[in-house]
């Protein structure tokens, strides 16, 4: 795998923006490298921000380290590069784009009513569904099933507090399974618990989304145990934060006819627009009204 953080120290220069001194292309573009290798990503309007340049100037600069395989681009922005078949650690993914995962997993645990029945796949955008629900008022009414061991982490910890409290406590089950390098339990085992199950909602993070395709990983156990849990829920729910928007994953577990609900924190264009009309997809963005 192509080593951004050591390429990016090796050719790293400062970088200086000064009142009426025009930055070089190489200086730019050696910031967006810089806040790839420290974060994973970096936004367009970040840069535009930080350097005082234009969006078209940055997403010139975006192209030309794109084309020469130092970052990939995604909706609004780019990454670190990545292939389709690399899963990353959840260590390295949890630290992006938190805000907006916090607000995309407050939206769509908004959804869950008293009494309901929740699967949550493995994922750093589920765990942030996972806290939302264990603010939930009737937390203590719910069923939660998940192959996540930190999303089970944190709702085993709302468990314990509603104990001690003398509150009804919701009931948390784990699938069992393979740990996988994204903290999901995921093979034979995950897939044959969750064949026996029935819930109401299913939320399901993603390496990668395409409105053409559906959800995507790169782990091919994983997109089988997450295939199992959106054909146990009656409504599966896609949370996906806009970094996620056109990246590959080796193997698609939920088409994008399969999916009820697409919850998200930026408008995720006309394709995707298109795609939720033609399959009666609800689309939801986070922090603004829904979007149909």
């Amino acid at each position: 795998m192509f080593d951004l953080v050591r390429f990016w120290s090796g050719w790293h220069t400062s970088v200086m923006v000064t009142d009426g001194v025009p930055l070089l292309a190489r200086q730019r573009q050696d910031y967006i490298l810089g806040q790839v290798a420290r974060h994973g990503g970096v936004r367009v309007a970040e840069v535009v921000d930080a350097l005082g340049v234009s969006e078209m100037t940055v997403r010139r600069d975006i192209t030309d380290l794109v084309a020469r395989g130092l970052v990939d681009r995604v909706h609004g922005g780019a990454v670190a590069p990545a292939g389709a078949a690399e899963e990353p650690y959840f260590r390295t993914k949890e630290s992006h784009q938190q805000a907006e995962k916090a607000a995309i997993g407050e939206l769509a645990a908004a959804r869950v009513r008293p009494g309901d029945s929740v699967a949550l796949t493995g994922g750093t955008t589920t765990l942030a569904v996972a806290r939302a629900l264990s603010t939930l008022p009737h937390l203590g009414t719910l069923t939660v099933i998940t192959n996540s061991l930190p999303a089970a982490q944190v709702l085993h910890e709302a468990v314990e507090q509603a104990r001690a409290e003398s509150r009804p406590a919701p009931t948390v089950l784990l699938t069992g399974g393979e740990r996988t390098r994204s903290d999901a339990l995921v093979g034979p085992v995950a897939v044959d618990t969750l064949r026996t199950l029935q819930v109401e909602w299913a939320f399901l993070g993603a390496h990668g989304f395409d409105p053409g395709i559906g959800l995507m990983t790169p782990n091919l156990s994983e997109a089988a145990t997450n295939a199992a849990m959106v054909a146990s829920a009656r409504t599966p729910v896609a949370v996906l934060d806009a970094s996620k928007w056109g990246v590959l994953g080796l193997r698609t577990f939920c088409a994008v006819q399969d999916i009820a609900v697409l919850v998200t924190d930026a408008d995720p264009g006309d394709a995707t627009r298109e795609a939720a009309e033609r399959h009666g997809i609800l689309l939801e963005v986070a922090g603004t009204e829904a979007a149909r």
